[in-house]
């Protein structure tokens, strides 16, 4: 599978374009450019979670290419209601973007013609979802898991505990194989973090 990725915005966030389906995970700062630049049109937009840095370019994306845009129903509030972050101090403001469709977990959400497993793993985010194609053997992972580490808990909405019984329930049985493309740093292995990771590793 032809995957390109761009990272943009303050935070270095990872997005990933699948050009053979057009969809698009994740929607960082300057991602709209990027697509123009490179002359993708996007068919839909998934959000792992509604955090600011990942869908700060969303609306934008959603209006230029005409897109769905699909994400978990506990990003809802995050995402429509104006002002949202700067409640929690963040001082930026992101247009509001609806949701053409509600993701939940499930054993199949065809998009494109592409069917993923969705996994729900809160603990980060409310709503933190994970799509896994079964046939690659990849994992479009957002803030759950990186590698070495694991995504920050600190936040509105975050639960250490929960992050890691998710992990480890539902992220570990994809098997060692599985190719981990995270929304932060580089792709690691299921495999290589479940023995190495330090917060969520068999070696901790």
């Amino acid at each position: 599978m032809e995957i390109d990725v761009f990272t943009g915005g303050l935070f270095d966030t990872n997005c990933f374009f699948l050009p053979e389906h057009g969809i698009l995970i994740d929607a960082p700062q300057t991602t709209s450019a990027w697509l123009q630049k490179c002359g993708h049109r996007v068919r839909s937009l998934l959000l792992t979670h509604a955090h600011i840095d990942h869908v700060w370019d969303a609306a934008a994306i959603r209006r230029e290419h005409k897109c769905k845009v699909g994400y978990h129903p506990d990003g809802v509030e995050m995402l429509t209601q104006p002002g949202f972050f700067k409640r929690f101090g963040m001082n930026w403001e992101i247009e509001p973007v609806d949701a053409d469709f509600l993701i939940d977990e499930t054993d199949s959400l065809v998009v494109e013609g592409l069917d993923f497993q969705v996994l729900l793993v809160p603990g980060h985010c409310e709503g933190s979802l994970c799509f896994f194609d079964r046939k690659e053997r990849i994992l479009f992972g957002g803030d759950v898991l990186f590698a070495g580490s694991i995504g920050r808990t600190d936040l509105p909405g975050g639960d250490h505990e929960l992050l890691l019984r998710g992990i480890r329930s539902k992220v570990w049985p994809l098997g060692d194989d599985v190719k981990v493309l995270p929304g932060h740093g580089p792709a690691t292995t299921i495999g290589i973090e479940r023995r190495t990771n330090p917060f969520v590793g068999d070696g901790q």
